[in-house]
């Protein structure tokens, strides 16, 4: 079971691809490997108000439904990942519907910037991991944690301002910030024993999944 991020802040990118994009192409990886290892697969992809259910199928069938949904859900022109910036969905609410719906011995897959993780999340995992096994991919843009000494134009689509990395001050709260992504996701997922992925967007999502998933379940991708 792929369940795949498509809130706001998926769509940013500074290298090679946007977020969005490389946790798309990672979900595919997943489709095909399930597809050579004769499992089925389904998906939860959400979005803030929004969310789409597929049910597991086997075969090129199945790997080829995930995909043309993956394309469909993350294209901004079709509307599903286009959203306003006070939109918000967290995370836990989307566990909360997978944690009713996966099929228990599910290996589970949670796509994700992890951005929007919140408090529920803790209970609604370790609920999930009770019966199925968890595996979170985090994906991230170097930009997100890693900016040279400058003057940065941000915006989140309604509000404009100016990120000042030449002030001490600025760069400290930047930096505590990236801390706290990287590592508060991985600690939660590591709680509950589940397997954890990086992504950046400048890999090879395929030579990623292909590394980690022999590590993670000892099978070949």
């Amino acid at each position: 079971m792929i369940v795949l991020d498509a809130t706001p802040s998926l769509f940013f990118g500074t290298r090679r691809m946007l977020k969005s994009v490389a946790a798309g192409q990672m979900a595919a990886a997943v489709a095909w490997s399930a597809v050579r290892r004769g499992d089925r697969i389904g998906g939860f992809l959400f979005a803030p108000g929004r969310h789409r259910e597929l049910r597991p199928a086997g075969g090129r069938r199945g790997a080829m439904r995930m995909i043309q949904s993956l394309v469909e859900w993350l294209e901004p022109e079709t509307g599903h990942a286009v959203h306003n910036a006070e939109d918000h969905e967290p995370l836990s609410a989307a566990l909360e519907r997978v944690r009713h719906t996966v099929r228990p011995g599910s290996l589970v897959v949670i796509i994700s910037d992890f951005f929007s993780l919140d408090e529920d999340c803790n209970r609604h995992l370790s609920r999930l991991r009770q019966h199925n096994d968890v595996i979170g991919c985090q994906v991230l843009d170097s930009a997100e944690h890693r900016l040279p000494a400058g003057r940065f134009p941000i915006t989140d689509g309604e509000q404009a301002s100016i990120l000042d990395m030449a002030q001490k001050s600025s760069a400290q709260r930047y930096q505590d910030m990236s801390i706290h992504h990287l590592e508060d996701p991985k600690k939660l997922f590591q709680k509950h024993q589940c397997g954890w992925i990086v992504l950046n967007t400048h890999d090879d999502p395929v030579d990623v999944l292909g590394r980690e998933l022999r590590i993670l379940v000892g099978r070949p991708v």
